[in-house]
């Protein structure tokens, strides 16, 4: 098993991607029909033997669940090659006292080549689960069951085995797309996550450990789980049905056999399952699977808006009920959303019909819709409700996704954009704005405010996303907190210990 950088634990408490190391076994599970059930025990109650009943066929409906998802499910081990660096070899040196005959100790290297450089490479073998989604090969797993990986093998249930080749991946949902030179495949059927329910039967299946095709049963624990470290999209089904090492990868299904999520991390504080486990929905991952099939990447829709949670405070402000919506803090200039008209303090509260609750689910909403597509949004503004069209630009033609939530310390950040850097008065590439700061968070105890302009954390100099989460990696509030930014064009040099 394997952690994902960044994940770092607390007081024992982890999340765990679920990458497992390659071993072999097999699960089957008997068969027992309402007749043998009645048979091994005639003394009981009609009542009794009702409830028997009830408990066999939900029995039978796991077992039928399970027969369709089967053959759709592949065990693959990913092996990367990673050179090992060698204790230098003492050199051959010359004898003393010839040394001028032989011209110096580099005698021996210009005739014999060094003797220091020989390399050494281990093998790093991790194991995984997939998902066929076309009857031609191709196949979608976690990324990180096939990141840097040199080689990777799949293992269909009737035995077969094949070397895959990656057809495209997301880091910034932890999906990928491989393929197999296999045809006639029997693949997967995906469901609507957007439609499960908190309590409904589900069942997880993979290879945990290596035990090929293992099932477990559960119930669906909660929905839109965020804030885990694992990906930048997060968007998580939150699932009691065990799930262990090897099980990325592998289907969440209903009791109808379909997807309605992608296994893929769990909260351990042992390494194995605690019955917390996580799931990409099945929406968020056919998004993405069809961005990488039709174009060999993932492509993203943009509005151009920087966000912040809807607090009680401000809803009472604005004359708003409740806090289910997000607030626009800042509207990117020249961008998707300032051409429709959207302003600051907007209160969003429904994305293309769907309600919205929180900057997360603005987030993955905007991002699961492709460029060009022209949404309705419901907002409220001076009191009262409108609808505004606005149609989406392309993020990876923005610069990139712009913005990210930090848990740990309490801050949503986004990229420094030329248009906004232009419009700050800053140079561009140097740090990231503080978008939205949680109540009671550890930012807002330092003292960070929206608009502010981070440009170091920790001993890192902060110039863009990427070096701010790399700061959060190494970050411990209880070894203190030291924040460099710009405020209103002053240099803050923050302290707490």
């Amino acid at each position: 098993m394997s952690t994902r950088p960044g994940l770092r634990p607390r007081t024992l408490l982890a999340v765990v991607i679920l990458l497992g190391l390659a071993v072999t076994g097999g699960l089957s599970v008997p068969r027992l029909s309402t007749q043998d059930v009645q048979a091994q025990a005639p003394s009981q109650t009609p009542q009794e033997r009702e409830a028997l009943k009830y408990a066999h066929d939900l029995s039978l409906a796991f077992q039928q669940a399970t027969k369709t998802i089967a053959p759709a499910v592949v065990n693959i081990v990913s092996t990367q090659r990673v050179e090992v660096p060698q204790r230098r070899r003492s050199r051959l040196r010359t004898p003393r006292g010839f040394e001028d005959f032989f011209g110096g100790d580099d005698f021996f290297e210009r005739f014999f080549g060094p003797q220091d450089r020989s390399r050494r490479f281990r093998e790093w073998r991790g194991q995984g689960s997939g998902l066929i989604v076309r009857p031609d090969g191709y196949i979608i797993t976690n990324n990180h069951v096939v990141a840097e990986a040199d080689e990777i093998q799949v293992k269909l249930a009737n035995g077969r085995e094949y070397e895959a080749e990656v057809v495209g991946t997301d880091e910034e949902t932890d999906l990928a797309v491989i393929r197999i030179d296999a045809t006639d495949l029997v693949p997967a059927v995906f469901g609507d996550s957007d439609a499960i329910q908190v309590g409904q039967w589900v069942l997880a299946v993979g290879n945990p450990f290596g035990y090929d095709h293992t099932v477990t049963a559960g119930i669906v624990s909660a929905k839109g789980r965020s804030g885990l470290g694992v990906a930048i999209y997060e968007n998580f089904i939150q699932t009691d049905a065990a799930i262990n090492p090897g099980n990325s990868g592998g289907p969440l299904v209903n009791l109808h056999g379909e997807v309605i999520g992608i296994n893929t991390a769990i909260t351990t504080r042992t390494g194995g399952s605690m019955g917390i486990g996580f799931a990409i929905p099945s929406n968020m991952a056919r998004s993405v699977m069809d961005s990488i099939l039709d174009s060999g990447q993932v492509v993203r829709g943009w509005l151009g808006v920087q966000m912040a949670e809807l607090t009680h405070d401000g809803a009472d402000s604005a004359g708003f009920k409740g806090t289910t919506g997000v607030v626009i803090d800042q509207v990117m200039p020249d961008s998707p959303a300032e051409k429709a008209g959207l302003e600051k303090d907007d209160i969003i509260t429904e994305f293309d019909g769907k309600s919205i609750g929180n900057m997360n689910e603005l987030r993955n909403a905007v991002a699961q819709t492709a460029p060009e597509t022209t949404v309705e949004l419901t907002l409220f503004r001076q009191g009262k409700q409108r609808t505004v069209r606005v149609t989406l630009g392309d993020l990876a033609k923005a610069g990139g996704h712009t913005w990210e939530s930090f848990d740990q310390l309490g801050v949503t950040v986004y990229t420094l954009t030329p248009e906004i850097a232009r419009r700050l008065g800053v140079r561009s590439g140097q740090g990231v704005i503080v978008s939205a700061v949680q109540e009671g968070s550890v930012a807002a105890r330092v003292g960070l405010k929206p608009s502010d302009i981070i440009l170091g954390f920790g001993d890192t100099e902060v110039r863009n996303l990427d070096d701010f989460r790399q700061a959060m990696q190494e970050f411990d509030p209880d070894e203190g907190i030291h924040v460099i930014l710009q405020r209103g064009g002053t240099t803050i040099d923050l302290r707490v210990q």
